[in-house]
């Protein structure tokens, strides 16, 4: 088992608090909303949405590399911004990672915008890091969820404001 890490960055025109209120507190019901060819559904399974709540993220057929992930909420903080989740079942537990998790943050930029930085920690079932192309595989996916939410929010600039 080795432990690995890394980070990414975006700059966004839209401001930290619709940013966390689309994509962490509506997560649920957007995400499937703007990307069903790839989401089928997304379900809270125990809790209220916040921190201990665990949830259900589904894929469609579209997306071949596994059918869902189960996370738990390790961190929800509606004033800094901060919002952090363990991968507890699906996705690549169990193939490649014994475990990983996601930290989001969002923070305001003088311009009136928001940097998004996401840090993933893992540790691989096997005695090596994550190759370079898986590492960036996931950097995709992420950056994509979140192009579709900032694409979807400057279409509509009366949601989650």
């Amino acid at each position: 088992m080795v432990k690995g890490s890394f980070t990414e960055e975006k700059e966004s025109v839209l401001p930290p608090s619709r940013l966390w209120k689309a994509g962490i507190r509506d997560a649920l019901n957007l995400l499937p909303k703007i990307m069903p060819e790839v989401i089928a559904s997304y379900q809270l399974l125990q809790g209220d949405g916040g921190v201990g709540s665990i949830r259900q993220l589904n894929f469609t057929l579209a997306f071949e590399a596994f059918t869902y992930v189960k996370d738990r909420v390790d961190i929800m903080d509606d004033e800094k911004h901060v919002f952090k989740y363990t991968v507890i079942e699906g996705g690549e537990i169990g193939n490649k990672l014994k475990s990983y998790s996601s930290e989001i943050q969002f923070q305001a930029t003088s311009s009136g915008g928001c940097l998004s930085k996401m840090t993933v920690e893992y540790d691989t079932i096997n005695d090596s890091l994550l190759p370079e192309e898986e590492v960036t595989k996931m950097m995709e996916g992420i950056m994509w969820m979140g192009k579709a939410m900032e694409a979807y929010l400057q279409a509509n600039p009366d949601a989650y404001v």
